[in-house]
């Protein structure tokens, strides 16, 4: 439908644009998803729970047991959400380790943009130390920037980034990784000669079947990977995960 406002007044096309617009963004309202469990999600995005249900989600920016020992900005639910095309990719990772008697166990997704904001504030509190010993023992806190531990712009702030690890289906353990989640340092690099030959093989498991899929790791963090082809290359998003 073509709509002719050239011969309008100024203050009807005014209104007119006015009620336009207001359209645009209802419609754009109505669009988003809403999922099983009542929250609403931009397009695109999905709960990873909600497609994944039998692995394990361990949230740890919505908790305090993580690098900075408190909560971050922008976790107000323990969820997991991603990218439509990297949750459904990561389906087939699931299934395919199903098949090996494991599960996977995910520690972080998408990331808004105010929660590496945070990240940014805690470095730049050079007194505050109180979870060195268990994250980051080997490494000054203002190098962290610079060794590339931590970023002012974070991947996963476009959805398509995820970490993870393996978990023993049969006894519910993860897999001897040789570190644990976000451990800054260079035993947390994905070749690191000091790790022992089966938490090698643990790591290559889990590499392999994740780049068979089409994500891409990162080598300084055995749990990071990105999707290859992901849907929002060079947008940064700033939604709460909730």
């Amino acid at each position: 439908m073509i709509i002719k406002v050239a011969h309008l007044s100024l203050g009807v096309k005014k209104a007119f644009s006015i009620t336009f617009l207001s359209g645009l963004l209802l419609v754009s309202s109505v669009c988003a998803q809403t999922s099983g469990n009542g929250n609403t999600l931009l397009p695109g995005f999905s709960y990873l729970d909600e497609i994944i249900p039998d692995a394990i989600y361990d949230v740890r920016y919505y908790s305090e047991n993580n690098f900075m020992g408190t909560r971050v900005d922008g976790y107000i639910a323990p969820k997991i959400i991603l990218t439509d095309e990297a949750a459904e990719v990561l389906v087939g990772v699931a299934r395919e380790l199903r098949k090996k008697d494991l599960i996977l166990k995910f520690f972080d997704g998408y990331r808004p943009k105010r929660a590496v904001n945070h990240f940014i504030r805690w470095a730049a509190d050079i007194e505050d130390v109180k979870m060195k010993s268990a994250y980051y023992p080997d490494v000054d806190k203002k190098d962290l920037f610079r060794l590339h531990y931590i970023a002012k712009k974070s991947g996963h702030s476009r959805g398509s980034t995820i970490d993870l690890t393996l978990v023993d289906a049969l006894t519910g353990k993860e897999l001897d990784m040789a570190s644990g989640f976000d451990f800054l340092g260079e035993l947390s690099h994905h070749d690191n000669i000091l790790i022992s030959p089966q938490q090698l093989q643990n790591r290559n498991l889990l590499r392999e079947v994740m780049v068979r899929h089409g994500f891409v790791p990162y080598s300084k963090e055995w749990w990071h990977y990105t999707l290859d082809d992901e849907p929002f290359p060079d947008t940064y998003f700033d939604f709460p995960v909730k």
